[in-house]
């Protein structure tokens, strides 16, 4: 009877139904922490807070980040995985061009402009912004980079071209034109500023 019993109380199971959910809350987490970032105005996001726009448990969000900064930081850089890109044509010229026009578009788009101008602004007097905002622009400039890299192996920039140098170029172009308003950060910029960086360091 004890067994009977037992055999009926076991769950049944439901394969892949648990990695749904895991993929769905993590989705939730990561839009949760962008969307507060960009809407914050400078006041902390808390763990308590993600996890309650995400519908989730704390304990939920502690499972794969160790911190609200690895949260903040993981949403930010995913969003920019999504957003930005070169399409890997094998043209360093149509690659770095797609790469600097999606950049631009991502930053105009409201939730990433209002998430990133609140870490530029608020780095200053926070060091967990400040730290923030340093491995992010890591990420994407070690992404620019290697698409740069890819290029010089083929031969389309000088062997000497100094890839670091480009990347400042291109995103103290980037930063300055965004925080500051000074131009338009479009399609044609971003086809200016590409050919202008591979034609000035040998490209064919």
């Amino acid at each position: 009877m004890s067994e009977t019993k037992g055999a009926e109380a076991a769950p049944a199971v439901r394969p892949h139904t648990g990695r749904r959910r895991n993929e769905a809350a993590h989705r939730a987490i990561l839009d949760a922490a962008l969307r507060l970032l960009a809407e914050s105005d400078g006041t902390p996001v808390t763990i308590d807070a993600i996890a309650r726009t995400a519908g989730v448990g704390k304990q939920t969000v502690y499972r794969w980040w160790p911190s609200k900064g690895a949260v903040l930081l993981d949403a930010l850089t995913d969003r920019a995985d999504q957003d930005v890109h070169g399409p890997g044509t094998g043209d360093l010229r149509t690659d770095l061009r797609a790469f600097i026009a999606t950049t631009f578009e991502a930053a105009g788009r409201d939730t990433t402009a209002s998430a990133l101008r609140t870490v530029a602004r608020e780095a200053a007097r926070d060091p967990h912004l400040a730290e923030l905002m340093r491995s992010f622009t890591a990420a994407r400039r070690t992404a620019l980079r290697e698409l740069l890299a890819k290029g010089r192996e083929r031969g389309e920039l000088a062997g000497d071209a100094d890839l670091d140098l480009i990347a400042d170029q291109v995103y103290g172009v980037f930063w300055y034109r965004f925080l500051l308003g000074h131009g338009a950060l479009d399609a044609d910029t971003a086809e200016r500023l590409a050919d202008s960086l591979t034609t000035g360091n040998g490209a064919r």
